[in-house]
């Protein structure tokens, strides 16, 4: 299994989230010629995730795991002496053929792991929820991959997101007093929630937040009747007073509501390896049936999702390493 060269076709096949089935058809292709018993695990149409195990073999206690869709625009695979580029490089398509090489190395040494990997992770986990309906009882461990410089995640941020709504009416805008603005009222509210204190953790750090969407108007010359905003906070513990201090401080021009929340997670370790806290969200509290988890894969987090995306060819190879090294401790 050449791990590098299974992670350029990979990242060679259009996969932004909602658009999985091309990369997910290839990796079924390629398990099964592996001699993988490989399930497609209906999502919603045209969707799938892919669970594959050993044949003639009892159900595996660890699962190795990661998702197969990414965040746009789609950047075709380069490579260098040193690095593989494009999207998903690290997030998380060298992940995938890291864990499948790890699986084939294992399975030559008579241990034998499964892999799921899932689709919607960069959205709403919706893979991972549709996956945890139909986890297996002989799981006991999930080993969840994504970018931490093959270092074992301490714990995760959570996710809440927040959608701010503002309705007002429109008119001519030679003539302002006559409407009422939906875009000044937005603005006003995410003013104040920019503004707004937000708890920290002396280990993980604080709860930060991102504006990632706006939208809203009709055009330079009407008064906006309606206006938009996505909103993402990254959480270091419970959202009670969260929410209760978003809605607050929000106001009541504008309507919130919290469509996808993500808890904070903390994780296990494994004596000898090194460990960092991921400041980003995994699947993994979606994924609860799926046994204890653990977070580690090889790339860095600070490169995922930019138009110089890479991994490591090093990395990745250390990390085929370290998913052997886990399974096995895991399974003594």
């Amino acid at each position: 299994m050449d791990a590098v060269t299974l992670t350029r076709q990979l990242v060679d096949i259009e996969s932004t989230t909602g658009n999985e089935a091309a990369v997910g058809n290839y990796l079924y292709g390629e398990l099964c010629r592996l001699g993988y018993e490989t399930r497609k695990m209906p999502v919603e149409e045209n969707r799938f995730n892919l669970y594959a195990t050993s044949p003639d073999q009892p159900l595996p206690t660890v699962v190795f795991s990661t998702h197969m869709d990414t965040v746009p625009p789609f950047i075709l695979s380069s490579e260098d002496e040193s690095r593989i580029y494009g999207r998903g490089s690290c997030d998380a398509k060298g992940i995938i053929a890291a864990q499948i090489a790890a699986a084939e190395r294992l399975r030559r040494d008579r241990i034998h792991v499964g892999l799921l990997f899932v689709v919607g992770e960069e959205r709403d986990s919706l893979g991972a929820k549709v996956a945890n309906e139909q986890a297996p009882s002989s799981c006991r461990f999930l080993v969840n991959g994504e970018p931490t410089e093959n270092r074992l995640a301490l714990a995760s941020k959570g996710t809440l997101r927040a959608e701010v709504t503002a309705r007002g009416r429109m008119a001519h805008s030679a003539y302002p007093e006559l409407g009422e603005s939906a875009i000044d009222k937005l603005i006003a509210a995410l003013g104040r929630l920019r503004a707004m204190p937000l708890p920290s953790h002396p280990e993980v750090g604080p709860c930060t937040l991102n504006i990632g969407l706006i939208e809203g108007g009709r055009a330079p010359n009407v008064i906006p009747d309606y206006a938009h905003a996505d909103l993402l906070y990254r959480l270091i513990g419970p959202t009670n007073d969260l929410r209760k201090q978003i809605l607050t401080t929000a106001g009541d021009a504008v309507e919130v509501t919290f469509p996808l929340e993500l808890s904070f997670q903390r994780f296990r370790t494994l004596d000898g390896l090194p460990t960092m806290i991921a400041a980003f969200t995994t699947d993994i509290p979606r994924l609860t049936h799926w046994g204890e988890p653990l977070l580690i894969g090889p790339g860095s987090i600070h490169v995922a999702h930019t138009e110089g995306e890479y991994m490591e060819k090093e990395q990745l190879a250390e990390a085929i390493d370290l998913y052997c090294r886990i399974a096995k401790q895991l399974q003594t």
